[in-house]
This record gives C-alpha cells, structure tokens and sequence, in this order.
C-alpha cells in the first residue's frame, strides 16, 4: 500500500487532547495509518491529495445500526407507531429476504454512511431468514471498503413463548451459539488495522433468553470480542424488564454479565440515575439514537 500525503487543508481538525485546529497543514497516512500530522510534510513517492479549499476531520464512526432495514425506511402502516407495533408491522416482510437482499441493503446503507463522512460503522443484525448469513453483511461491507464491526444479533424467544418477534424468525439457541463461534473465528481481526472485527450481540432482552444473555458473555470474554444489545429504549422496554425479570433492565444486564468496558447498550434513553451511576462505574458503553428516539 503507498503512503498517501493529504496536503494543503485550509483547516485540519485533530479533534485530539487539546482540539486543535491546524491551518494549512497535512496529513500524511503510512500504510492506513495516519503516520503525522502538520504543516510541510514530505513524502517522495506517495500518493498526494490536494485538499485546498477544504477541512479534514477524523472519519465519524456509527455505534449502532440495523444496515437490513435500509430497504424498508419507507414502508407505510408502521411510521406512526411506538417500537413493538413498529416492529410487529416491518417482521413479516423481513422474514422473506434473501441472502441478495441482505448484502444490497447493507451495501446501500454503508454507501450512504461512506457520503455523510463515516469511516466506521458497527451494524447489529439479529434476523436470519432464507439462508441469510451474518457474511452477507461483512462481504458488502468490503466491497464498498468501510471499516466495519458486525456483531451477531440473535432472537430466540417467538410469540408462542411469549416473545415479540414471530415465530419464523427466531433460531434455536445451540444454533445460535454454534454460528457464532463460526462467524468469530472466521472474521474477526483484533488487530488495531483491521477492517473487520465481529461482536455478539442477542437483539434484546424482550426477544432472546436469559439463558442466552449469560452464555453469550461468557463467550464472548472467551474470544476477546464486544457485546452489544438493546437497553431502555422506551416505556414498553421497561415494563417488559419489570413484569418479566422482576428489576429495571440495567439491573438484569448487571446480573447477566452484561457490564463493563467491553459492552455497550443502544439507545438506553430510559435509564434512571442509579443505572446511569452503575454504567459510569462499570464503563458500560451506550449508544445514543437520538434520531430514532426522537421520532
């Protein structure tokens, strides 16, 4: 890979400790690292952009999406409605995708993260159906070459067991785990460089069990991976939490495994202060939405 010489900015914003704002400087990347930063920086050889009358800034990274729902943004019947009778509108026509729909969905929507300026993205699949795969995502993520970090969602808990989703969607939970050590050994790169890394991440305590919650952090610390999954999104989340756990759902994350610097929860919106306090002791993570919370 040649060294590639950004130079010339108007302005470059480090965004590091002291936020500085460099007038006129470049930035020089080194084997897809960026190597320095700063005015009159030489490279013979490389690659030279010229960023004149531009501003660089860090690539923005993406904490949380659902990349298979990019074809369905328009759908009508479900926009006016709180998340389950969203939900409940969009699960069956997400339950006839094919593996194709999967990859052009996650390709479409990478490609629109890649034009607003993202460099990174974290997507959290938890469906499968048809024969979709979590590598149908990882192999257009390469394609249109975004940093990337899949994370293998998970439902097991259908209608007649009282769960949200329907019953065509949700897996068997040794299937479950047994693909998810597969897609980990095959995908994941722990080096700083890499382009993939692969999480765990069962879709939500409303839809997986707790049996499934507590294996997948054990496995997880067992392969040095992330954890990922919906919290306290709305009202409904929390009563769901109180009437079937008998707790608030940063307490039943507690108990599972499921704190610390290697998890982070989306959207948790609805946290009261004493599970702000236990995430900010523990380092916990979240993932704010403030667009879909908003609407």
């Amino acid at each position: 890979m040649p060294d590639t010489l950004i130079r010339n900015a108007d302005v470059i914003v480090t965004m590091d400790g002291a936020r500085r704002e460099l007038a006129g400087a470049s930035v020089l990347i080194r084997r897809g690292v960026i190597a320095a930063i700063g005015p009159g920086l030489a490279a013979p050889g490389s690659e030279v952009i010229d960023a004149s009358g531009c501003v660089i800034t860090p690539g923005l990274v993406n904490t949380h999406h659902h990349l298979y729902q990019t074809l369905t943004r328009a759908v009508p019947g479900g926009q006016d409605a709180l998340l389950f009778g969203w939900l409940r509108t969009l699960y069956p026509i997400w339950a006839r995708y094919s593996p194709e729909d999967m990859h052009v969905s996650t390709q479409l929507g990478l490609a629109e993260l890649a034009l607003s300026g993202c460099s990174m993205s974290s997507d959290h699949l938890y469906l499968f159906p048809n024969g979709s795969r979590l590598d149908d995502t990882i192999y257009a993520a390469a394609e249109v070459g975004i940093r990337f970090h899949a994370t293998r969602g998970a439902m097991s808990i259908g209608e007649s067991k009282g769960g949200l989703p329907p019953d065509s969607l949700v897996e068997n939970e040794s299937v479950i785990l047994n693909d998810t050590i597969r897609v980990v050994d095959r995908f994941h790169d722990p080096r700083p460089e890499a382009m993939v890394r692969v999480g765990l991440a069962p879709c939500s305590p409303f839809s997986v069990s707790r049996e499934l919650m507590r294996d997948a952090a054990l496995l997880a610390r067992d392969k040095g991976v992330m954890l990922h999954t919906h919290l306290a999104e709305n009202d409904e989340d929390i009563a769901y939490s109180l009437s079937q756990f008998g707790c608030r759902p940063g307490q039943y994350a507690e108990d599972l495994g499921w704190t610390g610097p290697d998890v982070w929860h989306a959207h948790c919106v609805k946290l009261d202060r004493s599970e702000i306090s236990l995430f900010a002791r523990s380092l916990t993570g979240v993932a704010h939405c403030p667009c879909s919370n908003c609407r």
